[in-house]
């Protein structure tokens, strides 16, 4: 893509790409783990949700990407004025989850 090689990264990555009444998406999905700091994963998700996006809309312009985060780490971290800001400057569609143990526990689209 443009002279870098993101299909490794698309590859790596727990990206997930679905149908449904003719809607076509991708989810990003992202685990905020406790260890890590909470900025530091954010920036890491933050800046790979703007480049699949970017890559997308090349590829397959009909589907819309979501980024997938905890349910507790919305509640908390994604509650704060910064990450809200960063959210709706940079149009980040958020699908929020239990957990990981089913697809069944995707809650909300935001």
């Amino acid at each position: 893509m443009g002279g870098v090689n993101l299909s490794i990264d698309l590859a790596a990555q727990k990206l997930i790409a679905a149908e449904r009444q003719g809607q076509k998406i991708a989810v990003e999905v992202k685990s905020f783990l406790k260890q890590s700091s909470a900025i530091s994963e954010f920036h890491t998700a933050l800046g790979q949700f703007i480049n699949y996006r970017g890559a997308l809309r090349r590829l397959q312009p009909e589907r819309v990407l979501y980024l997938a985060v905890p349910l507790t780490t919305y509640k908390t971290f994604f509650q704060l004025d910064f990450p809200k800001d960063m959210v709706a400057e940079n149009q980040v569609k958020l699908l929020i989850y239990r957990s990981f143990l089913n697809i069944q526990d995707f809650c909300t689209i935001r």
